[in-house]
């Protein structure tokens, strides 16, 4: 029968510790460990809750990437595709309009499929170039299947459809500002007409709805560049004193003579004038005396108009006119700073489109003659035309010449008739102006010829 040993209860309901030896008594052993048992249910539940909600949240994040990515490879896909534009159009883009309405107007007008997916990629890239990217008002031009990522990129870029504005040689500064007065693809007034030569006659690229002083103000700067520099390269020994002067005598040049390979020689022909003290007697410079701007006489030059005095009257004055007489061209320009080397004081019309060019008096006045039997012979023709059908057609070709100064004039009441002078209306030409040469299927009495006598 075994003992039970007695322990009393403390206070709480714990039970006492009694060493059960005196090896215990003197070296207690230690205490029983406390059971784990619940506590690591406990933290292995809360784990498991972590990994669970880890494990859906980064499904989610995988599921929502994968979304966005067939998204995006469906948006681009169809951002590149071609678009429903059957044919190449221009579209006009607003000042002031923005993103949406451009998209609208884009997708309304059939250039775009989905202006949404314009939008989103415009967006896009703005975010990854780290500014906005801007589309341009003006006109451009969209090809025929053009993506939405092509036309953007044109939108972006601002290359707007380009207009063009010519201005031949020999216009007047006031015949260049109707020019741009009359182009409706323009805007804006210009207030000052520029002086004449200040204009460098080019074609001029524009976009539409460009001001027209702005244009304006372009030919002017064209014209300063291209004179930078000129004067330092002349020839030595000009009868001119300044890059003004030269102007001067290039706008006489120009109205002289439409052939290329004479500039240089017509502009000879008024230097050696001016050298010997002669006058010019150059007939544009009577007509700009009496219309000034505006280009054409409108009728033949009188024996009146010859001898009225004006101050741009190269038959009354004295060496140069004050001012231009239009806006010569380059070419014009160069030539009278490189004058050809020649003692030639005259030139007239030879019938070939072309003048004859002289140095003595003697040899002018048998050209003339030669001429003038060609007038006649031309006079001929057009009346035994004229008897054969009452409806004669005179072309209206380019000037080709200029007049001979000194040994002829103009019989009273007798003029020459009007040719049109390079790119402009007509206007009267003087007794030597160049008969242009027939044409296939073209008489000679289909040609304007002079009818001025030599004295």
């Amino acid at each position: 029968m075994s003992v039970r040993r007695f322990e009393p209860e403390l206070p709480g309901g714990q039970r006492s510790i009694r060493p059960r030896s005196p090896a215990e008594m003197l070296e207690p052993s230690r205490a029983p460990a406390r059971p784990k048992g619940r506590r690591r249910r406990k933290e292995s539940g809360a784990f498991s809750r972590w990994i669970r909600f880890f494990s859906s949240l980064l499904t989610g994040v995988f599921l929502l990437l994968g979304v966005l990515g067939a998204g995006g490879f469906v948006v681009q896909s169809q951002f590149a595709d071609a678009g429903p534009l059957l044919e190449d159009r221009t579209i006009i883009i607003p000042r002031g309009e923005g993103r949406l309405e451009i998209a609208e107007r884009l997708e309304k007008e059939g250039i775009i499929a989905n202006r949404w997916i314009f939008i989103v990629n415009h967006l896009v890239r703005s975010a990854l170039n780290g500014d906005r990217l801007d589309m341009k008002a003006g006109e451009f031009h969209v090809g025929a299947h053009a993506s939405m990522e092509d036309v953007l990129g044109t939108l972006v870029e601002g290359k707007s459809v380009q207009y063009k504005i010519t201005v031949p040689e020999g216009l007047t500064s006031q015949q260049v500002v109707a020019r741009l007065q009359a182009d409706e693809n323009l805007t804006g007034e210009i207030s000052t007409i520029p002086l004449e030569g200040s204009l460098l006659p080019d074609t001029y690229p524009y976009s539409r709805g460009a001001d027209r002083q702005s244009v304006l103000d372009r030919m002017v700067e064209a014209q300063k560049e291209f004179l930078n520099g000129l004067w330092e390269k002349r020839q030595e020994g000009l009868a001119i004193n300044s890059i003004e002067e030269a102007i001067i005598l290039a706008s006489i040049v120009e109205k002289e003579t439409a052939v290329a390979e004479e500039r240089a020689l017509t502009a000879a022909v008024f230097m050696n004038r001016l050298h010997k003290g002669m006058r010019l007697q150059s007939d544009p410079t009577i007509i700009y005396g009496i219309v000034g701007g505006q280009g054409s006489l409108g009728r033949p030059i009188l024996k009146s108009d010859i001898q009225a005095k004006s101050p741009y009257n190269t038959y009354t004055i004295n060496g140069l006119p004050p001012t231009a007489i239009c806006n010569p061209g380059r070419e014009a320009i160069l030539a009278v700073l490189n004058p050809a080397a020649t003692k030639a004081l005259y030139f007239v019309a030879n019938g070939t489109g072309g003048h004859t060019f002289s140095e003595t008096l003697a040899a002018h006045n048998a050209a003339v003659a030669e001429w003038r039997k060609i007038e006649r012979e031309g006079l001929k023709q057009a009346a035994e035309n004229a008897a054969a059908s009452p409806v004669v057609t005179v072309p209206s070709e380019p000037a080709g010449g200029g007049a001979a100064p000194e040994p002829v004039a103009v019989a009273a009441g007798e003029a020459a008739p009007e040719v049109a002078v390079a790119g402009q209306d007509p206007v009267a030409v003087p007794q030597t102006q160049s008969v242009p040469a027939p044409g296939d299927g073209q008489v000679s009495s289909d040609i304007p010829l002079p009818q001025r006598k030599p004295r």
